[in-house]
């Protein structure tokens, strides 16, 4: 008995070794919360696990990532010790992984609106952003005022125009407060946080707004043309 057994193990050992046991493949439709339920991993454990990967919200099919803890890998000469237990042991093959994969891709997927990537700010960044928003949008709805935050972060992920809150106000002829000075003045409490709300929970408040104006003031009608996203006060957001 004890000899079939260590075959059995033996056998399974060269299987696990032909293959790189220990790392998943991503498939389309895998998330980061899936592959780390599937696996019975946290999403902090799945990150520990992979410090080769900068950004594990940005995987793509084919990368392969480790979803088994270090303590469960395989490693150094196996060892085998009598046992008076006769109950057959339990094995959890790849199969059985499989299989639940497949289960839970079966089922009808709900799509939600995807959470916004946190962007590194620093305190200089949020003050400038704050004041611009008291400059731009002081008499507007606390919603308007994070509108224009936001669209100012969609233009540093934008390709279009620079990748810095900085360099995005600064950028030449592109918001009034620079040109008439108004950007130094300081930021006001709601200015601050609606700030606050347009790096967190409001991020997507404009959708993919690149642009905003108050069409009954502007002197340039060019806007006019681009599509609209929608409207918050006096001001209207455009793509």
């Amino acid at each position: 008995m004890l000899k079939k057994c260590i075959t059995a193990i033996a056998i399974l050992i060269s299987l696990l070794f032909t293959t790189p046991t220990f790392a998943y493949t991503v498939k389309d439709g895998d998330t980061v919360e899936t592959i780390a339920q599937d696996h019975y991993l946290t999403l902090k454990e799945l990150t520990r696990l992979n410090p080769q990967i900068e950004n594990m919200n940005a995987l793509y099919i084919g990368q392969y990532i480790n979803t088994i803890k270090p303590e469960h890998k395989i490693g150094g000469p196996l060892k085998i010790r009598k046992s008076t237990n006769t109950a057959k042991p339990e094995y959890i093959s790849e199969a059985d992984l499989k299989v639940r994969q497949a289960i839970r891709k079966s089922k009808p997927k709900i799509h939600t609106k995807s959470t916004p990537k946190t962007m590194e700010v620093t305190a200089y960044e949020k003050d400038l952003l704050a004041r611009l928003v008291r400059a731009e949008a002081q008499n507007e709805p606390f919603n308007g005022k994070v509108a224009v935050a936001c669209v100012v972060l969609n233009r540093v992920e934008s390709k279009k125009f620079p990748n810095s809150i900085r360099s995005v106000i600064y950028a030449r002829n592109q918001f009034q407060p620079v040109l008439n000075g108004q950007i130094n003045k300081p930021a006001d409490k709601d200015s601050r946080e609606a700030v606050n709300e347009a790096l967190s929970s409001k991020r997507d408040l404009v959708g993919s707004s690149l642009f905003f104006y108050n069409p009954k003031i502007a002197q340039s009608r060019w806007l006019d043309t681009r599509p609209t996203t929608l409207a918050i006060g006096r001001h209207v957001f455009k793509k």
